[in-house]
């Protein structure tokens, strides 16, 4: 749990994990600058305090490709839940991806 003092509140700090599998047809490291760049946006939302793409490093096929985290207060993931990144994540990829979980942790 990280604590964070914001006009005399103190706020807990959570992380949003997004990690994805693409199907098998989708050439998924050529989309990852676009991710990176359309989840940077996301540092907008009130709440949002910072965005991390990583992506794996094995080509196994039982692995996932990437994972997004996202660090936010509670309000953030609301906020983010109801953001343009949020919606136009799912609209742009949804239909590219063989699977997909979310983890939040603090």
């Amino acid at each position: 749990m990280i604590l964070i003092l914001r006009k005399g509140k103190t706020k807990i700090i959570m992380k949003h994990y997004i990690i994805a599998k693409f199907k098998e047809n989708i050439a998924w490291k050529e989309l990852v600058p676009g991710i990176t760049k359309h989840f940077e946006a996301a540092k907008a939302i009130d709440g949002v305090s910072g965005v991390s793409i990583h992506t794996s490093c094995s080509d196994r096929a039982n692995r996932f490709h990437i994972m997004i985290e996202l660090e936010m207060t509670d309000e953030g993931l609301l906020n983010f839940d109801k953001s343009a990144v949020h919606s136009e994540w799912k609209e742009r990829y949804g239909e590219m991806l063989e699977g997909k979980t979310i983890f939040d942790c603090e």
